[in-house]
């Protein structure tokens, strides 16, 4: 059974005097298996919020079905077995880390040995122990982050849902959540986060979802989504001055420290023009092939569909 089922779901927002309508989600289906680390990836904007706020039954779908752990999305019976880092985490003010993963661990029922052990753990997993007893209303940015994903896992979930856990992250602060997370899946947890850092989703993910204006573009294993095909392939090269110019007439042609440098975006055409350099006693110091990456994956997905809504 998947830990998560999406299935047609919608969610219209109707605002202001004259009531007017704004499709935040458009017809989303996907699931998560157990154990996976499931990104789910997009601009500002997209949907991603909005679909998470429905899974975690913050806000009810317009239409369609969520179901979260077997459980209808929002309901008691999944919400206990979820952990959730929402975008922008609030949190009592007045309270230190510790208390704040004291009163979760309540509220998950957990007796009063196993919070103080549990809430030892993760602040010193997330890197609060110097900080452990400090006001919230003193951290930065990046400290609550810390704080907010120590409480979603105060309660042992078999599904942690994160969305944007990287925001206010340095970049040793967002390496550790990485392990943090690449850790949850070792211990046999299912990982949902959201995120538009593509390098965070292409280091972690099993599989992902790219949503765009409330649709999705594509989902999958990152191998099948992107294109296994060379996009362009770089001949770094170099041949007398007498034949250089004659042999620039092709391709897109750059001089840098390394030699001359010429860029194709067929393979035949490289490879006939590798034969005229050696023809002219050139040299072929070095061929580059370029595959597709997530990152062009994601501005083609992006590009669709702004003409969709054209």
């Amino acid at each position: 059974m998947p830990v998560i089922r999406v299935q047609d779901l919608h969610k219209t927002f109707v605002r202001g005097f004259f009531r007017r309508k704004t499709a935040a989600v458009r017809g989303i289906d996907f699931a998560v298996e157990p154990g996976e680390i499931f990104g789910f990836l997009g601009p500002n904007g997209a949907g991603k919020t909005t679909t998470i706020k429905v899974l975690m039954g913050l806000i009810f779908p317009t239409a369609g079905e969520a179901m979260v752990l077997g459980h209808p999305a929002g309901t008691i019976a999944a919400k206990q077995r979820v952990g959730f880092l929402p975008e922008r985490p609030y949190f009592y003010e007045y309270l230190s880390a510790r208390e704040l993963l004291d009163l979760v661990g309540r509220l998950h029922g957990q007796p009063q040995a196993i919070r103080r052990r549990r809430a030892g753990e993760l602040i010193e997993r997330v890197g609060l122990a110097h900080a452990a007893d400090r006001p919230l209303r003193a951290y930065s940015k990046g400290m609550v982050q810390r704080a907010g994903l120590a409480q979603a896992l105060m309660g042992d979930p078999d599904l942690i849902v994160l969305d944007e856990p990287m925001s206010g992250l340095d970049p040793i602060g967002r390496k550790e959540v990485r392990d943090l997370v690449l850790e949850q899946r070792r211990l046999g947890k299912t990982v949902f986060f959201s995120t538009h850092i593509l390098s965070d989703a292409s280091m972690m993910c099993d599989r992902v979802a790219i949503v765009v204006h409330g649709k999705l573009r594509g989902v999958g294993p990152l191998g099948e989504l992107l294109s296994p095909e060379v996009v362009t392939l770089d001949v770094v090269w170099s041949a007398s001055g007498d034949v250089r110019g004659a042999l620039t007439d092709v391709g897109r042609h750059t001089t840098t420290s390394e030699g001359e440098v010429t860029q194709f975006d067929d393979e035949e055409q490289a490879n006939a023009f590798m034969k005229r350099v050696l023809a002219a006693a050139g040299t072929i110091h070095q061929v580059t092939p370029h595959r597709q990456t997530l990152e062009e994956l994601f501005v083609r997905a992006a590009r669709s569909g702004e003409e969709g809504r054209a």
